[in-house]
């Protein structure tokens, strides 16, 4: 209850977490039926990179800040343009009312999906925190598709899936304030979800400090049930050290069709940009694929 995204908003973790979020719902927006999006732990939904929370911590610098001004990268290797989805997805951001001359707020995984979101599909947001909650809630108070829900997103799954649509996202992106043992309440709520709804997609995003904390959840998710797991990774320190956050990943359960094809290009992309005291490195495969025959 004691974290607060203001102060990481825009940050590296998050330029993977809403690049990886924003291919999935271009991947829904192929077909013309509704998708809904169910966000377990979605925040404020804004955060304004002028203000005392962000200003504390600069994070957003070596991250979105990186994309949008690439020649503001310390390390001044000329960049080539940037692969369309991360060009779309940052154009997104740009539109957003009080970016118009120059990034002023950062749109969090809510404001990014309703800014995707077609007229009939729909967004279930969770948020425990009362004043996030709070906030949510004035951000969307005009919006009939989204709705806000203040309450454990966890449990909120069991009465959420399956959604009317039959499709769609759930994304969950806990902020780990327990740990290691984070990753044990995960699987519970995956194992429950799958079982309510097998053929939606979860997208989870995790933070990576030791190698050594994530390799469990990995090993549970080749044998969670899904039909398939991509993983897609991004590391700006060696994974070996506790005390910081060294690189970040998203797995996605049931994945779209190609989507490693799609976020490929992108994360090639998107690493030079983000290295910081040494090259950072990034990792796109597939824990668990489907059985051909």
């Amino acid at each position: 209850m004691n974290y607060r995204h203001a102060y990481h908003a825009g940050n590296f973790a998050d330029v993977l977490k809403h690049s990886v979020l924003f291919a999935l719902i271009e991947a829904l927006q192929a077909k013309p039926t509704p998708f809904a999006v169910i966000d377990t732990h979605a925040g404020s939904g804004c955060y304004a990179l002028d203000s005392t929370e962000a200003g504390k911590t600069g994070e957003y610098k070596n991250g979105i800040a990186r994309l949008l001004f690439p020649d503001m990268h310390a390390s001044g290797h000329p960049t080539g343009p940037l692969p369309p989805l991360l060009r779309r997805w940052l154009d997104s951001i740009l539109r957003l009312p009080g970016n118009e001359h120059g990034l002023k707020l950062y749109p969090g995984s809510p404001l990014q999906a309703a800014q995707a979101m077609r007229d009939g599909d729909s967004a279930q947001l969770c948020e425990l925190h009362p004043e996030e909650a709070k906030l949510l809630r004035e951000l969307f108070h005009h919006d009939h598709r989204v709705h806000v829900h203040q309450r454990n997103g966890y449990e909120a799954l069991k009465a959420l899936l399956p959604p009317k649509e039959k499709r769609g996202l759930v994304l969950i992106d806990p902020p780990y304030e327990a740990q290691e043992s984070e990753y044990r309440v995960i699987e519970q709520a995956l194992k429950l979800a799958l079982e309510r709804w097998p053929t939606g997609i979860y997208a989870i995003w995790y933070p990576i400090k030791l190698r050594s904390q994530v390799q469990p959840f990995h090993r549970w998710l080749q044998r969670c049930g899904a039909r398939r797991v991509l993983r897609a990774e991004l590391l700006v320190h060696p994974d070996d050290s506790p005390l910081r956050l060294n690189g970040s990943g998203m797995v996605i359960l049931n994945a779209p069709w190609k989507l490693d094809d799609v976020l490929r290009e992108p994360l090639r992309a998107m690493t030079p940009l983000l290295s910081q005291d040494k090259p950072a490195h990034w990792r796109l495969d597939w824990l668990l694929e489907e059985n051909a025959g």
